[in-house]
């Protein structure tokens, strides 16, 4: 864990050791605001404790914003999501017993946000077999501290990656929600300028949020950050020039720089121009196109190659920039890895 935290940066951290059990590892995170002294300098105890499932990394802000918000005002609050299944009680031999009444229960889901006296005071009161055998927080604050939870509904991607399938289906909302969002950078010339347009109105009916700046905009680390900033982790870098990779090599590396790949996974496509009967002689300039996407991918830095036959007459030059959006938003979304390198042609 420490790692981790070294890795990403992160500084208002304190790391407090689990327990051997849900309750006991709470229970142990609650007391370093009070009782334990052998992490230095003592932390300050919080109005408000949120307490989380890192198997639920789907939370966004606002939930955390209603739960500690609800947590002031009723001295607990906790997410809830309706039950997809019925639950059933067995008997004794295996037989049903009694079933519930779906629609007047709530399956019980985290973040929960508790007034910090509230929920530690209950865990002082609680028993040995509370915490060892327990699982519900906002049950400790209203059997110890006499304290009734406000229940939020809470939105659809608060499951639990519980079992080997959900890693897919987590990886599938991550790729979802970082492909929404892509900036093209193109230079001055007249031939950029063209495709990089073109590209930008036909990639808007695929990607929610495409945004075009200009080669000059991208020459700090500061500017890559402030894109980064903005949930974009998808780059389309217009080439234009005699060195065919030196646009592409800037960008790559003001994104190692920012540390972009400590975020989420990154993709650059670099495409480059050439006229129909230049294409094999381009595609022999993009052979070092494969070297640079192997040092890019150990920064978690996906590149990939696009070869666009640019044409002067317009409704040749419309179609290639339907094909290249196309292949575009296919890198983008798949994210595909066994690709990078490749250099593709539109």
């Amino acid at each position: 864990m420490k790692s981790i935290v070294h890795c990403y940066g992160h500084k208002r951290v304190t790391l407090v050791e689990g327990g051997v059990t849900r309750h006991r590892s709470i229970f142990n995170g609650l007391r370093a605001f009070i009782e334990d002294h052998s992490l230095g300098s003592a932390l300050q105890k919080p109005e408000v404790v949120i307490i989380h499932d890192a198997v639920r990394p789907f939370v966004d802000e606002d939930t955390l914003t209603q739960v500690t918000t609800a947590a002031r005002q009723y001295g607990a609050a906790g997410v809830v999501r309706p039950l997809v299944s019925t639950v059933i009680a067995p008997s004794a031999d295996g037989c049903l017993d009694h079933s519930l009444d779906r629609a007047k229960h709530r399956a019980s889901e985290m973040p929960q946000a508790f007034l910090f006296d509230v929920i530690y005071k209950a865990y002082l009161r609680c028993s040995d077999y509370d915490l060892d055998f327990g699982t519900e927080c906002l049950h400790l604050a209203l059997a110890y501290s006499k304290t009734r939870a406000k229940l939020l509904e809470g939105p659809p991607d608060l499951w639990k990656v519980t079992y080997k399938r959900d890693l897919y289906a987590a990886e599938s909302i991550i790729k979802d929600r970082i492909s929404n969002h892509l900036c093209i950078i193109t230079n001055m010339k007249e031939e950029a300028v063209q495709i990089g347009f073109r590209l930008h109105e036909n990639l808007k009916s695929n990607i929610k949020h495409v945004k075009s700046v200009s080669s000059s905009m991208c020459k700090t680390v500061q500017d890559i950050q402030n894109i980064l900033r903005g949930q974009c982790y998808n780059f389309i870098s217009i080439n234009v020039t005699d060195s065919c990779l030196e646009e592409c090599r800037k960008l790559i590396d003001l994104l190692q720089a920012a540390c972009a790949g400590a975020y989420y996974q990154s993709v650059v496509v670099s495409v480059h121009l050439a006229l129909p009967d230049q294409c094999a002689n381009e595609m022999q300039k993009l052979s070092k196109l494969r070297q640079l996407a192997k040092e890019a991918e150990k920064s978690d830095i996906l590149l990939y190659g696009l070869l666009v036959n640019f044409s002067k007459e317009e409704s040749q030059l419309e179609d290639v920039a339907r094909q290249a959006s196309a292949i575009i938003t296919a890198l983008i979304t798949d994210r595909n890895p066994a690709l990078i390198g490749q250099v593709m042609v539109a």
